[in-house]
């Protein structure tokens, strides 16, 4: 049975209707599962208009009522935005507020058993944050959501893959997270992801905070208080770790093959080489030509891949949108439903 994917459609007005139709419409899915969108028909069908595409629009109740065939959008519509209600490239709170919504509802299918994986189109955090959603992005709403109190952020992009122990706080606050306990559960978290990716022995890096690992405590604790028993315990649970290895080399090791995932310690540490592999930009224009790459939460009860770029207001409305990252964050859902079919990991 072909797995169901309920696509949370994003900011109204963003990008996310528009690569949300670019997906469905020249990417052919039926072979390989059910995609649902989760959303609201205006901003789906005024899409459909600008890009010029030639795909139908097929309104369900529950995923497990879409039809399974190409060129067609099959679209959970929530009534939340309608006509005139929202604009292209604008902060505006009803649109963060529908745009959370269709997260929530997206993952309640996935809980209830209605989906089978969930995939996140862009959110806006200004705007949600200004509709009262106080939550710093996708994953804290799902964990939420969810209840899950054991997860992290992980990006796939190129030859690489990264797995955060903290993501967005302060560098601050960061530097108080690294416990023994979270390094411990998000190396954990980093072998069970990676044999959803259909890896069934991976090799883990996990990064340290200081320059050079800290030289054996010369520039700082954390490596020989926190990140180094995290290992061994990991290890002591046959879990194949390695570190703490130099920042600076850990991800030139980890794209030339020597680890198949990397633990980064914190958000601009991972999120940095992931980027430089898979985003372009055009320098006479300074926009970006390519945004690939895929942000999945590991540890929720459900399966979530998400795009890993925003709204990108400055493109909303014109036919302009990328999307690869989509496309390739659906393909990471049904990856991973697969394999956890056959690994009954969670």
């Amino acid at each position: 049975m072909k797995p169901v994917i309920a696509i949370s459609m994003g900011d109204p007005s963003g990008i996310g209707p528009e690569i949300a139709v670019k997906a469905l419409c020249d990417h052919q899915w039926a072979g390989a599962c059910i995609p649902v969108v989760v959303g609201d028909y205006a901003p789906i069908a005024d899409a459909v208009r600008f890009t010029g595409r030639e795909i139908s629009i097929n309104l369900v109740e529950t995923p497990r009522q879409a039809i399974n065939v190409d060129k067609c959008i099959n679209l959970v519509a929530m009534n939340l935005v309608g006509d005139g209600q929202w604009q292209y490239g604008r902060v505006q709170a009803n649109c963060g507020s529908a745009s959370v919504a269709y997260v929530r509802k997206a993952a309640e299918f996935a809980m209830a058993g209605a989906a089978d994986a969930v995939t996140t189109g862009p959110i806006n955090k200004e705007a949600f944050n200004l509709a009262g959603e106080h939550f710093s992005g996708h994953t804290e709403i799902l964990a939420d959501q969810t209840g899950a109190r054991d997860y992290a952020m992980l990006l796939l992009g190129g030859a690489l893959r990264v797995i955060h122990v903290t993501t967005h706080v302060s560098m601050r606050g960061a530097c108080d997270r690294i416990t023994e306990d979270r390094v411990f559960k998000v190396i954990r978290l980093a072998d069970e992801s990676m044999k959803l990716l259909g890896i069934p022995s991976p090799r883990i890096a996990v990064a340290g905070l200081n320059p050079h690992s800290s030289e054996n405590g010369l520039f700082g604790y954390e490596e020989t208080q926190s990140i180094l028993p995290a290992i061994r315990a990991a290890r002591a649970a046959g879990i194949d770790a390695d570190g703490p290895v130099p920042p600076d080399t850990v991800f030139v090791k980890a794209r030339d093959g020597l680890y198949d995932v990397v633990v980064a310690m914190y958000h601009d540490q991972g999120h940095i080489p992931i980027k430089l592999l898979g985003f372009r930009m055009d320098p006479q224009t300074g926009r970006y030509t390519d945004m690939s790459g895929v942000n999945c939460t590991v540890g929720l009860p459900i399966i979530r891949s998400s795009v890993d770029h925003g709204t990108a207001f400055d493109k909303t409305g014109k036919g302009m949108a990328n999307e690869g990252s989509l496309v390739d964050a659906i393909r990471v859902a049904v990856t991973m439903v697969h394999n956890k079919q056959v690994s009954k990991i969670y």
